[in-house]
């Protein structure tokens, strides 16, 4: 039974970022992806880390997936423009997937299973902790440094995304806060002298 599960996991794992990539409808694609993390969920429930399990469910199926929908379907993208700049770097794009492969091919044909893993995963933690523990003792003591090297990387991941992403449309009114401190006040405010019984 854990085999089959294992088995079905992993298909669906491979099948929703698949059809995550592929899928022409946006929303189907979000759909699949929460497959995927589904998925995932799963194998982490049979490797014995159920906490990772439900953080994943959590925060991503529950959080980030959902606001991918959303955004998704509330905004007016259009989709043909998309499209058409995907069009554009598409050969670009099998060429940097091309050399992902052989990369892939290269790093897994010359890999070989040492004969002490297996125990050195098993005396990688002590058995006796509960599993949230242990993994906090991993990535804040043992791998502290590389836990805040990878969140370094997120975050300029992230600040990329948003310079690349950012469109200053000139239809829309944005505040300009440094105009608004530096104004003058004899000229931002006009007194009207109103008899009683006029408007303005």
């Amino acid at each position: 039974m854990t085999v089959f599960s294992f088995y079905l996991f992993a298909i669906s794992v491979i099948t929703g970022g698949l059809f995550t990539v592929i899928s022409r409808n946006p929303v189907h694609s979000v759909l699949w992806l929460i497959l995927s993390f589904l998925s995932a969920a799963g194998l982490f429930v049979l490797l014995g880390a159920e906490f990772v399990a439900m953080l994943l469910v959590i925060v991503y199926v529950g959080a980030v997936a959902v606001l991918f929908l959303f955004v998704v379907m509330m905004l007016d993208v259009d989709f043909a423009e998309l499209k058409a700049e995907m069009a554009r770097y598409m050969p670009l794009a099998l060429l940097i997937a091309l050399v992902i492969l052989m990369q892939f091919v290269m790093a897994f044909g010359a890999w070989e299973q040492s004969e002490a893993a297996e125990s050195l995963r098993a005396n990688a933690i002590d058995p006796t902790r509960f599993n949230t523990e242990a993994l906090g003792l991993l990535l804040y003591d043992r791998y502290f440094l590389l836990f805040q090297l990878a969140g370094l990387i997120l975050l300029v991941a992230m600040i990329g995304a948003i310079v690349l992403t950012l469109r200053h449309r000139k239809d829309v009114k944005r505040q300009d806060v440094v105009a608004q401190m530096m104004r003058d006040p004899a000229k931002a405010m006009e007194l009207r002298d109103v008899k009683s019984g006029q408007g303005l």
